[in-house]
């Protein structure tokens, strides 16, 4: 039986009350502190310190200070007012057991309020998360299409310029050529003119005239000829057609920016892979991972060699799946159990037992697992009287269970202030 400790001594202001327990050999982090807004308990075995109030308190704003041999508790009042007590008149022990209970319940309500705010905190912040992450790619979206609008507009001015200039230039060619021709026929007419001259100087009058007549018409021929065949033709207008390779980048292929191009590849690569690291697609899911209880056995596969973290991820995509199935929580809270995440054990148990409702004997089998695992993570914490309320719930399941019927003894003797069994 543990040791009731009555050398206290209290003190009290309007708003405080100051509580000293002594308690020999007591050290920060091993003495079992309860307390809730009319309800204290200190746990040092062999030492018990329990008192029920005489008014309520806010137990958040209350706070202990445990070393030297004494726990010093301030306890914030939630009416300024002097109390005429510290504790209620005297309770028989049936309704100090009831109390206590109902103390209990209250702290795991409250426990549960507050991992379901957390729970809702947190998937704010994820969505907070995500909306921040659209932003941010929308953001980069909309400046990689600016930049191939950019891009786009400033090819096209060069190509306008160019076929501008290129127009030009045909221009003045064509200029040239005409001019140079030109030249050419009146240097021929000059020659010919001079070859005439000379033959009509030469020859007799009439042999003159006769040549004259065909000298001049095969000049003028030659040079009616020479002149077509000199002067081209002016040319067609068309349009010339630019066909660009194709490629994965949204922009047009730049040499300078390559570097640039390739980073931001690999950096959308790897958030891509992190992504689907955390939070797999269901889309991508072959067509046996998409049934629960695929999932569930491959999870138990795992789980049996050892692998709990694996496992653990096979639960989560077979919740994500059908979330009323209770095998999947059970499962899951024994391998948090083997990780020692014993809040996420204790969860996972809370979560399998609401989903086996109603009791009947076709899931006893699974109440039995869900209240052991719960009880054994609440032992792990050292919240004995609450792992013992399971070990007991499961004895009710299953009476006859020797391994259950040892290990809830074995939690008595440690709430009793008995050293445990090795």
């Amino acid at each position: 039986m543990p040791l009731q400790v009555k050398d206290y001594t209290w003190d009290q202001v309007e708003s405080q009350v100051f509580l000293t327990v002594p308690l020999k050999g007591v050290r920060a982090g091993k003495a079992d502190i309860f307390c809730t807004e009319d309800y204290l308990k200190v746990n040092f075995p062999p030492f018990l310190f329990e008192v029920i109030l005489f008014a309520s308190i806010d137990e958040s704003k209350s706070s202990a200070k445990v070393g030297n041999d004494v726990v010093i508790f301030t306890l914030c009042k939630k009416e300024s007012r002097m109390w005429e007590q510290l504790t209620t008149v005297e309770v028989s022990k049936e309704k100090l057991q009831k109390r206590r209970e109902n103390a209990i319940l209250a702290a795991q309500e409250k426990a549960q309020e507050a991992a379901k705010e957390k729970a809702i905190k947190k998937r704010e912040n994820e969505k907070y998360s995500l909306e921040k992450t659209m932003k941010i790619e929308e953001h980069a979206r909309k400046q990689i299409e600016e930049m191939k609008e950019q891009e786009r507009r400033k090819a096209t001015e060069e190509l306008e310029q160019w076929k501008l200039q290129k127009h030009e230039e045909e221009k003045l060619k064509r200029k040239e050529e005409l001019k140079h021709a030109k030249q050419k026929i009146e240097a021929e007419k000059r020659r010919m003119k001079k070859k005439e001259e000379a033959k009509i100087q030469n020859s007799d009058s009439q042999t003159s005239n006769k040549h004259s007549v065909k000298g001049g018409t095969a000049a003028n021929m030659f040079a009616e000829n020479y002149n077509d065949k000199i002067i081209p033709d002016p040319r067609s207008a068309g349009n010339i057609e630019v066909q660009f390779t194709p490629r994965v980048f949204p922009t047009a292929l730049r040499e300078s920016l390559i570097a640039e191009e390739e980073e931001w590849l690999r950096k959308q690569a790897e958030a891509r892979r992190a992504k689907n690291a955390n939070i797999p697609e269901l889309k991508d899911l072959k067509e046996e991972e998409k049934n629960p209880d695929w999932l569930k056995d491959k999870g138990n596969k795992l789980f049996a060699s050892g692998d709990y973290l694996a496992a653990i991820n096979a639960y989560n995509l077979g919740i994500q799946l059908n979330n009323k199935l209770p095998a999947l929580y059970l499962n899951r809270a024994a391998s948090h159990l083997k990780l020692r995440n014993l809040h996420k054990a204790i969860e996972d148990s809370s979560k399998a037992l609401d989903l086996l409702t109603p009791a009947v004997p076709d899931n006893a089998s699974s109440r039995l697992k869900a209240h052991v695992r719960r009880g054994t993570a609440f032992c792990e914490l050292e919240l004995y009287v609450e792992g013992l309320q399971d070990f007991e719930a499961a004895l009710k399941i299953d009476p006859n269970n020797k391994t259950i019927q040892d290990d809830a003894e074995k939690i008595r003797r440690v709430i009793q202030g008995a050293p445990p069994d090795p």
